[in-house]
């Protein structure tokens, strides 16, 4: 069982990422931009195996997500992000996997099936 974040600001999205996840046995935590997911890992106490995060957000995107972790020099930075989004942007993807993505997702490409698949692959199962 994994610990991962889902940094989503649709909440059908961010509901069914969830439960399709917790379903499979892993613990899932949320947050509907990545101005709140930053808070939330301040303040965890063990930091997560996988962060879906989406790209377009408010508040803070993930591209600016990433960045603040990269000043902070961050041990979140361990974590498997994977880059979840609606556009095939490849200066943002470019910049993403620069800035410690290990995939980048198409929302449109993750059913469920396909989502707990991307996930063990980064977890290594």
């Amino acid at each position: 069982m994994a610990h991962i974040l889902v940094v989503e600001d649709e909440a059908p999205l961010r509901e069914a990422y969830q439960t399709i996840l917790t379903t499979h046995g892993h613990k899932v935590d949320t947050a509907a931009d990545g101005e709140a997911a930053l808070q939330q890992l301040h303040k965890a106490q063990r930091i997560p195996e996988v962060i879906l995060l989406d790209m377009k957000l408010p508040r803070v995107s993930g591209l600016e997500f990433l960045q603040r972790l990269q000043q902070e020099n961050s041990k979140v930075l361990k974590s498997a992000i994977i880059i979840f989004s609606n556009q095939e942007n490849e200066p943002d993807i470019d910049e993403a996997f620069r800035l410690g993505a290990r995939k980048y997702i198409l929302k449109a490409w993750a059913s469920p099936r396909n989502l707990v698949k991307i996930v063990d692959e980064v977890l290594g199962k």
